[in-house]
């Protein structure tokens, strides 16, 4: 079978339609499309597309059941593919066309057939018993090479069965099927399902919407050429196939059609569908062919495919309205073979710079990402060891800046302290309303108090009973201030160490498991100075100059050593016990949240960072630096994925 190629403007490497494919021009455009399938199939054949935001360019073969694409693709490939009523192809089948000089015929038929298995059965419980059974799907890669082309269509249906079922069922998972053979040309589609309109025996009732689905995930790509075969025995208005590429592809920019069944239409309608297939009715932008390929009469009568395409071209050469399309390069199966493989061709071109850029953004984040994980523990004693001295050094370091105010994760530590630490202060200024009592309350107070004095003279342990009654009452805040403290830095101290250890699970519960013990520890160390902090409190104590300085504040007169008889009546109790408390408030105002970041931040660290270096003694460096075994995976994922965008970068700077 004999191919053809037209020139185009806008494609300077093709050539004329009516010229044969032979000799030195097969070898020019051998040098011209050659590189860029073999660039697609190469980058589909590394696994490059699950590594990719984007899909590779290629060309998606849709049709409402019964529109001709199994025939379409019969012609193009050479070979019979599984026909039928009702759903045929059940699977998407990649159809690879490789042209070979001098070579024989060869296939090589590629799918990953489904296996069910029962994960964790019931032990002694069967499933009519109610014993809930977990299935687990897999699949296992099947790869089958033959030489007779006649095995195609049972190879074929032997894929479908074991993707799909045994039944009318579908399945995305794709079937590729590579043809090498002097006879083909060199081409790449893909075949979807035809649309089902009415399900048939055996098929689910939802069997359209499914195959809609399907049909979707492919042509909605932008990097996808939608090849629409419709039939031209049916109003090309009511395609199923044709509505849909349009609902993706509005402007029809990469949307092209494939008229069949032109022996099949009605008289009278031959203008109509001779400007349809000009372009003039439902317009497109990479345009129509029309073709006529085998007829079920035909096939039933042996028909070779040489000899259905010598009978195309006599169809064309003698139509009264389609011979025209001719010599517009619009009709016949080698101008459809060619007009698929310029665009092909052109539509890749045209990916490649996304492409490349594409790939470029992936390894730069895939880089960052193994950065992270790569190497690993030195599996000898001496490495091993060196290798722990260094992050827990990183780690010390990191634990001293975060004591020291540095940004080190998300939260600012500092800053959530200064909010507990403000709170605590408003507290201490609130109470002072809840202690001072009116001046009559403290007279009778004093009164209910009084011991042997006269009237007018003060007892200095009711001054003294007054506050340390009020004091008492700060402790217990101070406690939960405390709490607080120590759970904003135990989580500081948590995130920082599974920042640093997540690689190594035994590492960083031996971590976790200090800083519990040592913020523990600390925590009842604290408890104890506030106690004592308390305690002091109690004496009742303060600088003179300090108190006068405070109480000539407070009441606008001025007091001294020399007037301490005026000072010392009753009616001065108010205005002496405020002074007092507002020199007490403001020394529980800063000493409480001293001692708690002294003790909670300050030494806590630096007992974990000496605690940490104990660690070193061990024995067992080897078990403590074991890492995740996630780990391990994700490495190993990363650096496949590395080595896929690497060989992928490298096969399109080829091109480009």
């Amino acid at each position: 079978m004999a191919y053809f190629f037209r020139s185009s403007g806008d494609r300077p490497n093709s050539f004329n339609k009516s010229q044969i494919m032979g000799g030195e021009l097969h070898d020019r455009l051998e040098e011209n499309i050659r590189p860029f399938l073999d660039l697609i199939d190469k980058l589909r054949s590394i696994g490059i597309q699950k590594d990719l935001d984007m899909s590779l360019p290629t060309i998606v073969v849709i049709g409402d059941q019964s529109s001709g694409k199994s025939s379409v693709l019969e012609a193009l490939s050479g070979v019979a593919l599984p026909r039928g009523s009702g759903i045929v192809t059940r699977c998407p089948l990649e159809l690879k066309l490789r042209k070979v000089t001098g070579g024989s015929w060869k296939a090589t038929i590629s799918y990953r057939r489904k296996k069910m298995e029962v994960a964790n059965p019931s032990s002694g419980k069967t499933e009519s018993s109610g014993a809930r059974q977990d299935v687990r799907v897999s699949y296992i890669p099947q790869t089958i090479t033959f030489e007779d082309p006649s095995l195609v269509e049972r190879h074929v249906k032997d894929a479908q069965i074991a993707q799909a079922g045994d039944g009318a069922g579908i399945s995305d998972e794709i079937i590729t099927l590579e043809i090498r053979s002097p006879d083909v040309c060199d081409l790449t589609l893909i075949d979807l399902p035809g649309i089902a309109r009415v399900p048939l025996q055996g098929q689910p009732l939802d069997i359209g919407n499914k195959i809609k689905t399907l049909i979707m995930k492919f042509i909605r790509k932008p990097e996808t050429i939608n090849m629409v075969v419709v039939p031209l025995n049916i109003d090309i208005a009511t395609t199923e196939a044709l509505k849909m590429a349009q609902e993706v592809d509005p402007e029809g920019t990469r949307t092209f059609a494939v008229l069949t069944k032109p022996d099949l239409i009605d008289k009278g309608t031959e203008r109509h569908i001779l400007a349809t297939a000009q372009n003039k009715v439902v317009p497109l932008r990479k345009g129509y062919i029309m073709v006529k390929c085998r007829g079920q009469q035909q096939i039933d009568d042996n028909i070779s495919l040489d000899e259905a395409s010598t009978m195309e071209r006599d169809f064309f050469e003698n139509h009264d309205y389609f011979s025209c399309l001719l010599n517009e390069n619009k009709a016949t199966i080698p101008c459809l073979a060619t007009e698929l493989t310029e665009q092909l061709v052109d539509h890749i071109k045209k990916s490649l710079p996304l492409l490349d850029e594409e790939i470029k953004k992936q390894l730069s984040e895939v880089r960052k990402e193994l950065k992270k994980i790569e190497g690993g523990p030195p599996r000898d004693p001496q490495g091993a060891k060196q290798y722990l001295i260094n992050i827990l050094s990183e780690f010390n370091q990191k634990m001293q800046s975060l004591s020291l105010g540095d940004l080190i994760i998300k939260e600012n530590l500092f800053n959530e302290l200064r909010v507990e630490y403000k709170k605590w202060n408003d507290f201490l200024n609130n109470s002072m309303s809840t202690f001072f009592h009116p001046s009559a309350k403290i007279k009778q107070e004093i009164m209910k108090n009084r011991g042997r004095e006269l009237a007018s003279f003060s007892s200095y342990r009711v001054f003294e009973m007054l506050l340390q009654k009020h004091v008492a009452q700060l402790k217990d805040p101070a406690i939960v201030l405390l709490t607080t403290v120590k759970d904003i830095i135990f989580k500081q101290f948590s995130c920082l160490s599974k920042d640093c250890f997540w690689r190594y699970p035994e590492l960083l519960k031996l971590t976790m498991e200090k800083i519990e013990d040592i913020q523990s520890s600390q925590h009842r160390k604290a408890e104890e100075r506030i106690t004592e902090q308390f305690e002091m409190e109690n004496m009742i104590c303060t600088q003179d100059d300090i108190y006068f300085k405070t109480l000539n504040r407070n009441m606008k007169e001025a007091f001294s050593d020399t007037q301490l008889p005026l000072c010392d009546i009753a009616s001065k109790y108010s205005d002496m016990l405020k002074a007092y408390y507002e020199i007490m408030v403001q020394r529980m105002a800063d000493q409480v949240p001293m001692l708690t970041r002294y003790c909670m931040l300050k030494e806590a660290v630096h007992l974990l960072c000496k605690d940490m270096l104990t660690l070193l003694d061990s024995e067992n460096v080897g078990e403590i630096l074991s890492e995740n075994t996630d780990i391990g995976r994700k490495r190993r994922d990363l650096q496949a994925r590395l080595d896929r965008l690497n060989t992928a970068q490298g096969e399109i700077e080829k091109c480009i």
